[in-house]
């Protein structure tokens, strides 16, 4: 029997469209009960029930960010979050200060993954909760030293019997890469201006410079400093034996740090639970309620402590600055600018709030940010407060707004700018490669990896350093009211501490968004107002669906940092980070990391 060639064809295709179809409806299918799952768990009320005699327990195992823009209709908001906004912390721990139901807070085992001007402001929060007369215990089995910083706030602060405390003050490791280049045949061509622009500096030599010691020690000593200060202030020791204690690690075993009075007791967890069981009056372990922070949130949301017609915005800026749309973790200015426009042209709106939490990243987009909230003020006030972050780049975008609030914590500064273009010419050349380029005039040949940068491309890049750098002075001179003579002097890639910020004249004011708020209100008269939050990113689904495809690479991620340790990956992303550098960087110098 002979089988033509079209019935062939007409078979595989009707077998191909039945596979299609297949597919669909199986992908219709899970989709359906997805959608069914979810709107299950949105069209039920999110807000545990809080009983009477409640015991609010604050343990934060997320990663904290300023913000993470969820959606209270959005039926799969924080499904797919991995990170815990500072906002909604503050506000459930404010809400929970007047909640009848709410008999005191046990800060548990924390082990913060937040930037210390972060846990220096839930700190703050904590200290405003005691107010109300309610007590504040802290527990845990061993304390690092920012989950120290945090708990030391605390009426009392109990450690497990075979637990210690990690008190020995703060220090920043950089990683030098020049003989790994050398090495490896690859390396990082840099043009930079600003002494203390040492972002660059690991890829042009082997040890730091005297320049950047002396800021990062300088730095460390400033946020160390403001950290024994209110240690000091909670458990009554004095800032000098603070120090002592630091300096001989006296926190190092249970007895030493009661004995230093880092503590004031040493017990198991069900001891614990019978301090916690004396201060609700309950008889028994069982009667005690405990809600968590997280089931705790749903609740306090419901509850606006702000409340009126007229309204100030509140715009957050956090992560590495990106030319381009930006997302909740990187800025881009088109995100921004949409929300300084809908919230300058919106008549409820009468100040506006930006607050900032970034190292800084592309100068371009730091520049057309920068002009969007010039634009801005000009119509209405605009006031910056800072997070953990706001140097460089981040600085960059908050120079243009009325008045610039800052944590005494926070890192700031960092006037400079820099370029990094990676070369592989050496490997190149080692390994039998060689380029050649053909083009019709003398730079229209783009820069190659494969061969040495020539001092023209080189200059022609410095002049753009230079430019950047000088319009950078610009922009900060206008908008601090000085010369750019002075901001020279106090710039040049630089990084600050909040504190010392004020003092050189980049900081008006130290304090929190709060105070940030306050400000705003009180430059445009206002008694009562609502906050309105910006951008509103997509929902918990669209990012799901955009990131699907990239969840085997995520998977590969986690695959190779736990094979070569997490240390070994640092120094592989950040070479990595480094090659995606694109243009011009107004970037902070180095990456603190403060346990």
């Amino acid at each position: 029997m002979w089988i033509t060639y079209n019935e062939i064809l007409m078979k595989f295709l009707r077998n191909l469209l039945a596979a299609i179809i297949g597919c669909l409806i199986a992908f219709g299918v899970l989709f359906g009960m997805f959608i069914i799952f979810a709107a299950l768990l949105g069209s039920g009320d999110d807000a545990k029930i809080v009983k009477s005699n409640s015991i609010l327990e604050v343990q934060i195992p997320n990663a904290v960010v300023d913000y993470v823009g969820g959606d209270d209709t959005d039926p799969f908001s924080g499904l797919f979050e991995q990170s815990q906004g500072l906002d909604e912390i503050l506000h459930a721990i404010k809400v929970a200060k007047n909640d009848d139901k709410i008999k005191g807070i046990s800060i548990l085992n924390n082990f913060m993954n937040a930037g210390l001007s972060q846990t220096q402001v839930i700190r703050r929060a904590l200290n405003d909760f005691k107010e109300s007369g309610k007590f504040v215990y802290a527990y845990s089995d061993f304390y690092a030293q920012k989950d120290y910083y945090l708990a030391s706030v605390a009426d009392s602060v109990f450690m497990n019997k075979v637990g210690g405390i990690d008190f020995k003050g703060l220090s920043s490791e950089v990683l030098f890469y020049k003989d790994l280049q050398e090495k490896t045949g690859v390396k990082m061509e840099v043009i930079r201006h600003g002494k203390y622009k040492s972002a660059v500096e690991p890829y042009l030599s082997n040890e730091m410079s005297e320049a950047n010691r002396t800021q990062i020690k300088e730095l460390l000593s400033s946020l160390w400093s403001e950290m024994v200060t209110e240690i000091s202030e909670s458990r009554n020791i004095s800032f000098e034996n603070i120090n002592v204690i630091a300096d001989t690690l006296g926190g190092r075993k249970p007895e030493l740090a009661k004995q230093t009075k880092l503590i004031d007791d040493i017990l198991f967890y069900d001891e614990y639970e019978a301090k916690l069981m004396n201060a609700t009056s309950v008889s028994k372990t069982d009667d005690l309620n405990y809600i968590t922070l997280e089931e705790y949130i749903p609740t306090a949301n419901k509850n606006k402590l702000l409340k009126g017609d007229d309204e100030i915005a509140v715009i957050y800026a956090q992560g590495e600055i990106i030319y381009g749309e930006g997302s909740p973790d990187v800025i881009g200015q088109d995100l921004i600018n949409k929300s300084l426009k809908k919230a300058r042209e919106d008549d409820d709106v009468k100040a506006i709030v930006l607050r900032v939490n970034s190292p800084g990243g592309s100068a371009l987009a730091s520049d057309i940010i920068w002009r969007e909230v010039e634009l801005t003020k000009a119509i209405k006030p605009v006031i910056v407060s800072m997070g953990d972050v706001a140097a460089s780049g981040g600085y960059y975008i908050a120079t243009g707004a009325d008045k610039i609030y800052a944590e005494s914590t926070t890192i700031t500064g960092s006037i400079g700018v820099f370029g990094v273009i990676p070369n592989a010419s050496e490997l190149a050349g080692e390994i039998g490669i060689n380029a050649e380029q053909v083009g019709t005039n003398k730079n229209s040949v783009d820069y190659s990896l494969f061969e040495p940068m020539d001092e023209n491309f080189r200059s022609v890049v410095q002049e753009g350093v230079e430019q950047t750098y000088e319009t950078f002075l610009s922009r900060v001179a206008a908008g601090r009211g000085i010369t750019t003579a002075d901001v020279d002097s106090i710039a040049q890639g630089r990084v600050w501490s909040g504190v010392d910020a004020q003092k050189i004249g980049l900081v008006d004011e130290i304090g929190g968004l709060d105070d940030a708020i306050a400000g705003a209100a009180t430059m445009v008269s206002l008694d009562k107002f609502s906050i309105k939050k910006f951008p509103k990113y997509k929902t918990g689904f669209e990012r799901f669906m955009e990131d699907y495809g990239g969840v085997s690479s995520k998977i590969k991620e986690e695959f190779i940092k736990d094979e070569i340790g997490v240390e070994t990956y640092s120094i592989l992303k950040d070479v990595k980070n480094a090659m995606k550098q694109k243009g011009v960087q107004a970037r902070m110098p180095f990456v603190l990391s403060v346990n």
